[in-house]
């Protein structure tokens, strides 16, 4: 039973990055804290692999920045990560909205704003 709970929060975890990626880049500890913030940690040893395997995928690319006199690498989303994440928001949505509200999940508007007409 723990493996499916991990596994389920492991898949959660991924969306989340790409998510952040597809704002700005984003770097491992910066999002261990963010994760952190939610409630969830993340140790180093598990992020990384995850973000390795994202850019593996095609969906992160790696740029290292030097800051601080340290290497430092920042991963920002690929056209594919892009695709890769409106396709997992929309199977997220239908998935969890039937899951919480029935067969009938309630119209969720989109947080995009639109231009208002005068």
């Amino acid at each position: 039973m723990a493996d499916i709970v991990r596994d389920v929060f492991m898949a959660f975890v991924r969306v989340h990055l790409l998510h952040h990626a597809s704002e700005q880049p984003i770097y491992g500890v910066a999002m261990i804290q963010e994760l952190a913030r939610h409630g969830y940690r993340l140790s180093p040893g598990t992020l990384y692999p995850i973000l390795r395997g994202l850019e593996e995928a095609g969906f992160l690319r790696c740029e290292p920045v030097v800051t601080a006199g340290k290497v430092r690498k920042y991963y920002s989303i690929t056209a594919a990560g892009r695709r890769a994440l409106e396709g997992f928001k929309a199977k997220i949505r239908e998935l969890v909205g039937e899951a919480l509200y029935g067969a009938e999940p309630p119209v969720v508007k989109s947080a995009r704003r639109t231009t208002a007409r005068r």
